[in-house]
């Protein structure tokens, strides 16, 4: 047989939408302070104290950690009663709803990630069908929509109204397009921080004429006040599914787990669609330890430092020269804000150009990395940054401050042969980042 001449031409037979969009390459490497990714930077909410640790045929136990590691030859349960069964419990407050969920009402997936995909390959069909999303939001569901050969239509959030959402418009948008079958929305939203008002979205659930599914994404829902979670309410609406994760508050987004609420109908179709084993034994195993009360507690004291920080910076970031508004809300673990092309009091607006001058250099020069959301709807010279530890807050306050005073300076004698062309291409890179 001949040998084969030349390369496969992948790039001309692959869809070519499946490579424009793109991930951090900013890694932990011990020294960088990692705030562009939503994560919980004081850890897991697991009591993983060395001293209690031991390891007994196999079975790693710390405290109430059990991971039974002889048995990884074999698959893992492919329905996860016990993981479901804790989270259900967990989220049966009873403040939206009399009924109680139970594991008919669950999916579980690796992450929100494929709860969002799930859904697509269930209710639409590719080259047909569409969904509708409110920008500014994650960018994910565009993601998995054309992946899917699925096409978006965007209502955008209203930017004078706090990014809430336009359910008049949504529902006539609805209404004129019977191709329309899944709405995503994201509450609270990414980036912008504010819960989505119950309200909106029951006007959304009882349109009349539209037969289609609300997917509301609660990934950073216990950044929220108490009961803020809508996920008891899909015993309610047959038509609503409500996404979460343990990435953000539980602080173990290495284990990829997530889980979508749905009515029992919807629940079965998307367990029929799921791989037969789809969450590894370790990551249940830990996704169920973290949902026991005496982990919970450790969820809700990180959380507490993290809203703590969280004050702390609505309150410092303002006292730095070119910095402009909060955008949004700050019901979660990250803040939109504005970086302006001169100080307030000179009259500065918000300015992209700005906003990548800082991100890139805190990235490049400094080892903080953030990230630029300034080519988003209604956002013009943001960033969106992850709230971190103390300390992490301390070096980000220092080297921002320090950074647009050096840009206050550069500005004066800026002889940048930089073009607008060459600056827009950039921010498009940029704002491309997913997550």
């Amino acid at each position: 047989m001949c040998a084969r001449v030349g390369s496969f031409p992948i790039r001309t037979d692959s869809r070519p939408y499946l490579i424009r969009y793109f991930f951090s390459d900013y890694k932990d490497d011990g020294t960088n302070v990692l705030l562009d990714a939503n994560e919980n930077a004081y850890g897991p909410s697991l009591d993983l104290a060395p001293a209690g640790s031991h390891m007994t045929n196999g079975t790693v136990t710390s405290s109430n950690l059990n991971v039974d590691f002889l048995r990884l030859n074999r698959y893992p349960d492919p329905h996860q009663i016990e993981l479901k069964t804790a989270l259900c419990k967990f989220r049966n407050t009873h403040t939206h709803s009399t009924k109680d969920l139970t594991p008919d009402n669950l999916f579980v997936g690796v992450g929100s990630d494929e709860a969002i995909d799930v859904l697509l390959r269930c209710f639409c069909t590719p080259g047909r069908d569409k969904i509708l999303t409110c920008p500014p939001t994650y960018g994910m569901y565009a993601v998995s929509a054309q992946a899917n050969d699925v096409e978006i239509v965007k209502v955008p959030l209203n930017t004078e109204q706090a990014f809430q959402l336009q359910p008049e418009a949504i529902k006539s948008t609805l209404s004129s397009d019977p191709a329309i079958k899944l709405v995503y929305i994201c509450s609270p939203g990414n980036p912008t921080a504010n819960l989505m008002s119950k309200s909106d979205i029951q006007q959304i659930l009882e349109h009349p004429t539209w037969n289609g599914i609300v997917v509301l994404d609660e990934a950073y829902i216990d950044f929220s006040p108490d009961g803020s979670s809508l996920a008891e309410w899909v015993t309610e609406w047959p038509n609503l599914v409500v996404m979460q994760t343990l990435s953000k508050a539980f602080g173990m987004a290495g284990i990829r787990l997530g889980a979508a609420f749905a009515s029992q109908q919807i629940s079965r179709l998307l367990n029929n669609l799921k791989a037969p084993y789809n969450i590894s034994s370790p990551t249940s195993a830990l996704a169920t330890a973290a949902l026991r009360p005496e982990n919970l507690a450790i969820m809700r004291s990180n959380r507490a430092k993290i809203l703590e920080q969280r004050a702390r910076l609505l309150e410092e970031l303002p006292k730095i020269p070119r910095i402009g508004r909060f955008l949004g809300g700050t019901a979660s673990n990250y803040l939109l804000v504005e970086i302006l092309d001169k100080p307030r009091n000179q009259g500065g607006h918000a300015s992209n150009k700005s906003a990548m001058a800082l991100y890139e250099r805190l990235a490049e020069t400094r080892g903080v990395v953030v990230r630029f959301r300034g080519k988003e709807v209604g956002c013009e010279g943001c960033l969106r940054i992850t709230v971190g530890t103390s300390e992490e807050v301390d070096r980000l306050l220092a080297e921002t401050r320090s950074i647009l005073q050096d840009l206050g300076h550069d500005n004066k004698t800026d002889t940048s042969a930089t073009t607008s062309r060459e600056e827009e291409g950039k921010e498009t890179e940029a704002s491309d980042v997913v997550a």
